[in-house]
């Protein structure tokens, strides 16, 4: 953990014992004052070779996610990721019920228990010092990411208003989720309004707002409890909450802003807020932040309460908060513009750099530096990738594919991905739409659903894999179109997350589609190490850390040996399938055809009594 491994006194013994390099190094040692000389001679050799055993620096990155939060160790010098440790939620995502009360919850409400967010820094972070026997005086700063939108409301001490019992049995005191969408009736009036009015910065956000996002959430508030959002001091980012814990300062990040607050140097008018709903004219002046902090910046010193809980030593830096999928960026090693760097998992976000701002339909965000200094960060994304996959293999398939697979040695998944890629692109005459949780881009349209065709009495659980396989493929192709279309090249292509760890014919197939050449992060755990690469930019040079995120990465990100590169022939082959993904996608997606929409409302109906 300390530097490379050597036995020190034997080294330094067989140096002063050696008399034919002795005398090089140090000249006759016939006198005290001469051996002294000659042991501080040996000490600077080795401070120069790098091998004396100097004290590292490393910086922690907290990653709260959907289900868990993590903590990363790393060290500054190398990117060594020296010790991890996860902590599951003890409430997970609260979709039911409330905690305590059992107050049940209306469909599509998402929410967390921010009590979980201090639960995990308080548990983790004693752990990966115990686990790498690395001191807390030898961490020099910490950076976070958080899943967005992600908003609470709180008093003024910070304090969220579900953690207060007058407020405790209030669905709306607690923390809404970023997939909580039962807020989609306010993105609605949103969308409709800015449309009317004219308002520019639709655009910027591929010419939709997500029920996702902070203003809808924020809106819903103060339409269905205006006594909570009476009482909220501040609506925050549940990243720039966990920050304000850590070191006692408010710093709203720009990615947060930027991504899921219609934030570009400034917030829409509050005439627009107004044409909302009156009491919600002057939300940004009432209830937010409007000093903006960009990523990497030192929001504070770690606080002396939080300190003692993990072992840390006060007043450690604390970097302004990230959105998880923005930080990843630079942990790929990008730090430049024309690459895509894909966080593949349960979805997909795509994180582009570009030089100059660009209307790119259907993307999530363009934000000035809101990903790296220097450029404009676009977003996109596909709503389900992995999660299509895991949901066909635990639904679709008969037990006798299972019983081959254990029979095998390999589970589901690998014995079907075997199965697949022995199949011709084409070969079975299926084509899927990747849309079973709606699509993000480029349609931004929750309520369309997937889609398999091409099926026979004789079409096999392998080929309908492969087809869900090739779906996402080309969701991700259309994405880069867009974006190239729009003026944003897209040159190459970096994957990271828990996809490209386990499914090579995936990323080959991706590469295919793409035509692009696919390279791996090094890192499994890319957001957690992005995040601790922000802490050492906040530390600063002169602590340990580092100048900036350029040096931050050199130094500590890296890519594996294995690239994925496209094949010619099976590239052309999926672009005759592709031309036919298009068709559907404009048929059912750009209201060609109504039967997903129309299928869904009788579901809706059926399932609420209604028919």
């Amino acid at each position: 953990m300390h530097g490379p491994s050597w036995d020190r006194q034997s080294s330094l013994s067989a140096i002063m014992t050696d008399w034919t390099v002795c005398p090089m190094f140090f000249g006759r040692l016939d006198s005290p004052a001469r051996v002294l000389l000659a042991w501080w001679r040996v000490g600077l050799f080795f401070v120069r070779k790098g091998t004396v055993d100097m004290k590292r620096k490393y910086v922690l990155g907290l990653d709260y996610g959907t289900e868990s939060g993590r903590a990363l160790l790393v060290a500054v010098d190398t990117g060594e990721e020296v010790a991890t440790a996860v902590e599951p939620y003890p409430d997970g995502v609260i979709d039911v019920a409330l905690p305590g009360s059992g107050q049940r919850l209306e469909p599509d409400w998402a929410l967390q228990n921010p009590r979980d967010y201090l639960h995990v820094l308080e548990t983790t972070i004693p752990k990966v010092l115990k686990e790498s026997g690395v001191s807390g005086e030898d961490v020099i700063g910490i950076g976070t990411d958080f899943t967005a939108c992600t908003m609470l409301p709180t008093d003024k001490a910070g304090t969220p208003l579900c953690m207060k019992p007058e407020f405790a049995d209030h669905p709306h005191a607690w923390v809404k989720l970023w997939k909580h969408h039962a807020a989609q009736p306010e993105a609605d009036l949103i969308n409709e309004t800015a449309r009317a009015r004219g308002e520019d910065f639709l655009a910027r956000y591929g010419g939709k707002i997500s029920s996702e996002w902070f203003f809808p959430k924020a809106l819903q508030i103060l339409n269905e409890a205006p006594e909570i959002y009476e009482a909220a001091d501040r609506l925050m980012e549940a990243g720039d909450w966990i920050v304000l814990q850590l070191c006692g300062e408010e710093k709203r990040n720009s990615c947060a802003a930027g991504y899921k607050a219609i934030w570009d140097e400034g917030y829409p008018s509050k005439d627009f807020f107004k044409a909302l709903h009156p009491r919600f004219e002057n939300v940004v002046a009432e209830k937010m932040s409007e000093d903006i902090y960009p990523a990497g910046v030192r929001a504070g010193g770690l606080l002396p309460e939080i300190a003692a809980k993990t072992g840390l030593k006060p007043g450690t830096a604390v970097a302004t908060g990230g959105v998880d999928a923005h930080v990843a960026v630079p942990a790929a090693t990008v730090t430049t513009a024309g690459k895509m760097v894909m966080i593949m998992g349960t979805s997909v976000c795509h994180m582009v750099n570009g030089t100059a701002k660009k209307v790119v339909d259907g993307q999530c965000g363009v934000v000035k530096e809101g990903i790296l200094p220097g450029f404009y960060g676009f977003e996109a994304g596909q709503t389900a990738v992995g999660d299509i996959f895991a949901w066909f293999v635990e639904n679709c398939v008969p037990a006798s594919i299972e019983a081959e697979a254990k029979k095998a040695g390999t589970n589901v998944h690998g014995y079907l991905s075997e199965q697949a890629a022995a199949l011709k692109v084409g070969e079975s005459g299926l084509l899927c739409l990747d849309w079973w949780n709606g699509n993000r881009s480029i349609l931004v349209d929750a309520d369309l659903t997937g889609l398999m065709m091409g099926m026979t009495l004789t079409t096999t659980p392998a080929e309908m894999y492969r087809a869900l396989l090739e779906s996402t493929a080309f969701g991700t192709y259309k994405i880069i179109k867009q974006f190239e279309e729009s003026g944003v090249p897209i040159e190459e292509l970096y994957a990271c997350g828990g996809l490209p760890e386990r499914n090579p014919l995936l990323m080959q197939i991706f590469s295919d589609v793409t035509n692009r050449v696919i390279k791996i992060a090094a890192s499994p755990q890319t957001v957690a190490l992005g995040a601790a690469m922000w802490g050492a930019v906040a530390a600063g040079k002169a602590a340990g850390g580092h100048e900036n995120i350029e040096a931050a990465a050199a130094k500590m990100a890296g890519v594996r040996d294995t690239v994925y590169t496209p094949n010619a022939g099976n590239h052309a082959m999926y672009m005759k399938l592709f031309a036919e993904y298009e068709r559907l996608h404009d048929l059912f997606g750009r209201g060609g055809d109504r039967a997903m929409k129309n299928l869904k409302a009788i579901k809706a109906a059926v399932r609420g009594g209604g028919a």
